[in-house]
């Protein structure tokens, strides 16, 4: 079997080290050009690059894959199968032909929902239970392909996006081997999406953070949860941004208004539209990452 790999962050990173220990023959790894990184903008390889070439894979960085030149040497690599997670770019229709079996794509939610660039962080913001992985037949569309296998998994009551992120990436390997082999066997029948049920995951923004306190206590939960670890739910408080990156349900009652930032017995609380929030641990502007314990005993409220 002739795999060539598309993928570029972390979460491509597993599938890509399943596919090296199965000793799956891969031509060539595709990925991101090197970019720019931190205040000094070092210019950094993508995590898949650099396993790839840890394992002594060649590296092909196009800047496109709407040219001649891309569509002429992934052909010359005659693979069976493309494998592609968390690419980063979409691939054209003479692209997608290439692979004898099929272009494969790893997907972290359970399509029809959540199709787009960041499901696993919009799953946890909207509070959902249940998600998991979808391998998918690539189309020209985003997300829309016929679905391969899927894998359930609960979200915890307290999990972040950053959790689940992770966990989500150790369970898609299995999934993607299976789909693989059951291709290559002819077992796996391919079931087209319903559009019933579809939504769309958009690409997080700073803006996602931002904490609007007359929103029920469980959204902001939720919102907390799946903004961290990036870009983090913060709200301003005397014109200065506060981080926060967990909080609790509290028993507390308050009849302050909505958004009201008070301490009692050395911890951090807010007002809410339907009762009181516990601020676990933030990080106020200009200062470290701390518990509320500490932000009390540092600050007056």
């Amino acid at each position: 079997m002739r795999v060539v790999f598309m993928g570029t962050p972390d979460f491509a990173v597993p599938c890509l080290a399943e596919l090296l220990a199965s000793q799956v023959e891969i031509p060539c790894v595709v990925t991101q050009p090197d970019k720019p990184v931190g205040r000094k903008q070092i210019l950094t390889p993508p995590p898949v690059k650099v396993l790839a070439e840890k394992n002594g894979l060649p590296v092909y960085q196009p800047k496109t894959l709407k040219d001649e030149e891309a569509f002429s040497f992934l052909s010359s690599l005659a693979p069976d199968f493309f494998v592609v997670i968390a690419y980063g770019k979409i691939l054209p229709r003479r692209i997608l032909d290439i692979p004898k079996i099929a272009c494969v794509n790893v997907h972290g939610s359970l399509l029809p929902k959540y199709r787009g660039a960041a499901p696993i962080q919009r799953a946890v913001i909207n509070g959902e239970k249940v998600t998991g992985i979808t391998t998918m037949r690539m189309d020209e569309g985003v997300d829309t392909g016929d679905i391969l296998l899927t894998e359930e998994t609960p979200i915890g009551e307290s999990e972040t996006a950053g959790e689940l992120f992770d966990r989500l990436a150790s369970i898609a390997p299995a999934l993607l081997m299976k789909t693989l082999y059951g291709l290559q066997e002819g077992s796996i029948q391919p079931v087209s999406q319903p559009e019933e049920g579809a939504t769309y995951a958009a690409m997080l923004t700073k803006e996602d953070g931002l904490l609007d306190f007359s929103l029920p206590s469980c959204r902001i939960q939720s919102q907390v949860r799946g903004c961290n670890p990036w870009p983090c739910a913060y709200t301003v408080h005397h014109g200065k941004k506060i981080k926060i990156f967990s909080c609790e349900a509290s028993s507390l009652s308050s009849d302050l208004p909505a958004g009201t930032l008070f301490a009692q017995n050395g911890k951090l609380y807010v007002s809410c539209a339907d009762g009181v929030l516990h601020i676990t641990e933030l990080q106020a502007e200009g200062s470290r990452r701390m518990t509320d314990n500490a932000y009390v005993n540092g600050h007056s409220l």
